[in-house]
């Protein structure tokens, strides 16, 4: 398995994702959020991105070789809204999320912005412990459609 640490943006061992990164984008999504179909009952959001147009766009992060996590981040005005965090399912348990969420700060405070948000699908409630110890506050309870969504931000100071 590919290592984590090493080079990359802000010594995280974490690049910018490229064309030729998208096919091990896509295969990381779909490992990290099929086992979420079942239990929520519908094909999860991540899974139907436009991941090309992501990775063109500048907002996927990959680390790992071959790619092992990743995170998919959108600047907003007041804050960086993290739309997808992805691990391998075989990778679990090395750190790999916690590095990509570090990053995230990082990434953040290099654009200027004090804060981050992000929003996971009630169903997901292993998501509900994680990111709690990451500094992460829960801000609301949403439903729209199918989806019963909870949302969360983490001030940077």
């Amino acid at each position: 398995m590919g290592e984590v640490s090493g080079g990359g943006i802000e010594g995280f061992g974490v690049r910018g994702a490229v064309a030729a990164d998208v096919p091990a984008v896509k295969a990381v999504i779909d490992a990290a959020f099929q086992p979420y179909v079942e239990r929520i009952g519908l094909v999860p959001v991540p899974m139907e991105a436009d991941h090309a147009a992501n990775v063109a766009a500048g907002r996927v992060f990959v680390t790992g070789e071959p790619v092992l996590g990743l995170v998919v981040v959108e600047e907003r005005p007041d804050h960086l809204y993290l739309d997808i965090i992805a691990v391998r399912p075989e990778a679990h348990g090395r750190g790999i999320g916690g590095l990509l969420l570090r990053f995230v700060d990082a990434h953040a405070r290099t654009l200027g912005l004090d804060e981050i948000r992000l929003y996971t699908n009630a169903m997901m409630w292993e998501n509900q412990k994680i990111y709690p110890r990451y500094g992460y506050e829960m801000t609301d309870r949403r439903v729209n459609g199918p989806y019963d969504r909870i949302h969360y931000r983490k001030r940077l100071v």
